[in-house]
């Protein structure tokens, strides 16, 4: 019985770690074709002709405290969902190939 708590617990500090919600959703939360636009967003990042969404999250960090939900690339803007540390939840809008934020916040 022992072995079998220990697994129950693991499982529950996983679930509650930052991220896990993303990973517990699969894929077709993201869309259908989110995978695509992951190798096209990866794609533009490599070639110069995108902002990596790694610095514009840092950039969304800095002017409004809370801690990311997803992201992802649309059309030619990056759309990040943020929650905010007051329990908010903002969509930003950001042009991919400048970083500018264009809605959110």
């Amino acid at each position: 019985m022992k072995p079998i708590r220990a697994i129950l617990a693991a499982a529950a500090i996983v679930a509650a770690l930052p991220g896990a919600a993303l990973a517990q959703r699969g894929p077709d939360s993201l869309g259908a074709d989110w995978r695509a636009r992951q190798d096209q967003a990866r794609g533009g990042v490599q070639s110069g002709r995108l902002v990596p969404l790694s610095a514009v999250i840092e950039s969304i960090a800095r002017r409004t405290p809370g801690r990311l939900l997803d992201a992802g690339l649309e059309g030619r803007n990056y759309r990040i969902r943020w929650a905010t540390t007051d329990g908010r939840r903002i969509d930003f809008i950001v042009d991919a190939e400048s970083g500018r934020i264009l809605s959110g916040g």
